[in-house]
């Protein structure tokens, strides 16, 4: 058993105290949401979780765009091909990485790779947290930058890594297929 610990008493209307495998085994894409507003003390969770990760040199280059209106939840999703769900969360959270913040350090390798690989990791805390508080979230890659930065009006220097929408799940999905850790995985050598 986990000395660690996680407590949800509303995932999926059960009263389930969750440990730390168990948030990564329910983790789902959840792209059906309950019309119910996220509670703000919730998403400030939800962000200090992802504010919380690991990055290149601590370098932090994540900056986090909440959003709620619908008229800019609409631009999201159709910046997003098209992909409805994302509208009729009751939260979207847009995760960018800042450029030059990696760029001052690690130069091209920052703003190639580690600014990416950093957002990734907050995006990653970000989901696993919405689990913990019995919410539901997708991580969004599918989108066209340049349009989820117009409605947004995000700087030239951060990029746009990831749409996430989040809610109470009005579904809830089955596990997908993993492939198994025999097929995966090489010890010393491939």
């Amino acid at each position: 058993m986990s000395p660690f610990p996680y407590y949800c008493n509303r995932m999926f209307g059960e009263n389930v105290g969750l440990e730390f495998f168990e948030v990564i085994k329910l983790r789902r894409s959840t792209r059906a949401f309950m019309d119910e507003r996220v509670s703000e003390e919730d998403i400030v969770k939800l962000l200090e979780a992802a504010r919380l990760a690991p990055s290149a040199g601590n370098i932090q280059p994540w900056v986090f765009v909440v959003v709620r209106d619908a008229d800019i939840k609409r631009r999201i999703s159709e910046a997003a091909l098209h992909q409805s769900f994302i509208s009729k969360a009751p939260v979207v959270i847009v995760v960018c990485a800042d450029l030059d913040r990696s760029k001052q350090r690690y130069r091209s390798r920052g703003v190639d790779l580690f600014c990416v690989q950093d957002t990734a990791a907050a995006i990653q805390n970000l989901l696993l947290a919405a689990v913990d508080l019995g919410l539901g979230a997708c991580w969004v890659g599918a989108f066209h930058e340049d349009m989820v930065k117009v409605a947004l009006k995000i700087p030239e220097n951060l990029r746009p890594v990831a749409i996430v929408p989040v809610g109470r799940p009005a579904e809830k999905p089955n596990l997908p297929f993993r492939r198994p850790l025999e097929e995966i995985v090489h010890y010393e050598t491939f």
